[in-house]
């Protein structure tokens, strides 16, 4: 295993190397399906990637004609590339099989869905997204969330007491 920063990723047994996490998703949607994505990216942004300069805390996807595209995904600028830089926000078209496509645009279309990118990282030197089919939550199952954390958290104290 070569050292470097790497982990255990979504794919399972795969190594991977995280760059940005959006752990506010978790929070906020109950996330029913996950795919991985590949993302169309400039070399700028490749490289800001490589530098760990990204955040996903406000970013979504959506269809647009027959494609599937990230917005509001801020990849920072690369400080070298002066003329050749990119805008941080931009669009990106997210790289999934057409079936994939097809089949989560009807159901953010039709259900009421929305798609959530988790995460962001590399794999196999490519830059991938994990992204969630997400379903919003309400007041009620935030608070049967913090009931359900709080339980487990005190089942493990009083296992540690003994």
């Amino acid at each position: 295993m070569a050292s470097g920063g790497k982990s255990k990723g979504p794919a399972g047994g795969e190594q991977v190397r995280l760059i940005a996490e959006n752990r506010r998703a978790r929070f906020d949607y109950t996330v029913d399906e996950k795919v991985e994505a590949g993302l169309e990216l400039t070399g700028s942004e490749v490289k800001s990637l490589r530098d760990g300069v990204a955040n996903l805390s406000d970013a979504y996807a959506l269809p647009k004609g027959s494609e599937l595209f990230l917005l509001n995904a801020h990849i920072g600028s690369y400080k070298s590339a002066s003329v050749f830089d990119h805008l941080p926000t931009r669009g990106r078209k997210l790289l999934m099989h057409r079936a994939e496509i097809d089949r989560w645009t009807t159901k953010v279309r039709e259900r009421g869905y929305s798609i959530i990118p988790l995460m962001l990282y590399f794999k196999k030197g490519r830059a991938k997204v994990e992204l969630g089919l997400c379903r919003g939550k309400t007041h009620e199952d935030r608070r049967q969330d913090i009931k359900e954390r709080e339980t487990k958290r005190e089942m493990d104290r009083a296992v540690r007491r003994r």
